[in-house]
């Protein structure tokens, strides 16, 4: 293993509509065109790390049919090792998003082949070289369970974006070196953001949307702010670029608040395009 970063997550095709707003229940909207983009929890993490540099790869698997062809391509071409990403005999996963004027998106994912990703794909991995493993839920739970615990014994760090909210065995909170939660599922988790170290991980951060992010640890918390952009595109995938850019600024050693300093920019910049994968800025466009 050549990466000094290892993402473990999902591989979605993005079916995108607009919407002019969201339909209550049992009533029927117009939208615009469905637009077809490459996403996924891990596969947007992975890229976006990839795009400001990371030495990265993702565990995780597509179906052998042309959203899984798409995936693969994107990633690839965003500088993503794809060797370990299998093909199953399962459909690529599928999120449907209907994005409204404002840049909001509402998310159903239909996982597919990432149900696929398994114990046995975890146990095949060399840690050798890795310093950071992130790892996120539109995957089996037991398969993070098992990669968390496993990259723990290995002394490498531990993310987890906990979206959505699932339980955790008590031990794999205790391995975590950072928790990533937006501020409604740190409101599941925690009464406040400092209980949120009570769950056991070394530090969290509370990912805030236009307002940036809180860092977490035993000597207090620090908010870093989000940068203004002119105009808000599309949020999907924001979070997912904050988790990938932190991943690769703690992978070349930055220490957390430097890391979400710079991730806090990159998902800012996201949300100024359409789409999760196509809108991840490179380091030159971070600067």
């Amino acid at each position: 293993m050549t990466q000094t970063l290892l993402v473990l997550g999902s591989a979605n095709a993005d079916l995108v509509v607009e919407v002019g707003r969201r339909p209550a229940g049992g009533e029927t909207v117009l939208g615009g065109d469905t637009v077809v983009l490459p996403g996924g929890k891990g596969a947007n993490t992975a890229v976006a790390a990839a795009r400001v540099g990371a030495s990265v790869a993702l565990v995780g698997a597509v179906g052998g049919d042309g959203y899984g062809s798409l995936l693969r391509e994107s990633l690839e071409s965003s500088g993503v090792d794809t060797a370990l990403v299998k093909t199953s005999s399962r459909p690529t996963g599928i999120a449907y998003i209907t994005v409204t004027p404002d840049g909001e998106n509402s998310i159903v994912v239909s996982p597919g082949a990432n149900a696929d990703v398994s114990l046995s794909d975890v146990d095949a991995l060399s840690f050798g070289g890795v310093q950071v493993l992130t790892c996120s839920l539109e995957v089996p739970l037991e398969t993070v369970v098992h990669a968390i615990g496993a990259a723990s014994r290995a002394g490498v760090r531990t993310v987890l974006n906990l979206s959505p909210v699932a339980q955790l065995p008590a031990e794999t909170l205790r391995q975590l070196t950072v928790l990533i939660v937006n501020e409604h599922e740190a409101a599941q988790l925690a009464s406040d953001w400092r209980s949120l170290l009570e769950l056991g991980p070394s530090s969290a951060i509370v990912t805030l949307g236009s307002r940036g992010a809180a860092v977490v640890q035993e000597s207090g918390v620090v908010e870093v702010p989000a940068i203004e952009v002119d105009e808000v595109v599309d949020t999907t995938g924001a979070g997912d670029a904050f988790a990938g850019a932190l991943s690769a600024r703690l992978a070349e050693g930055d220490d957390l608040v430097q890391a979400a300093r710079y991730a806090a920019k990159v998902a800012a910049l996201s949300v100024t395009k359409a789409g999760a994968q196509p809108s991840y800025p490179t380091a030159a466009e971070v600067g």
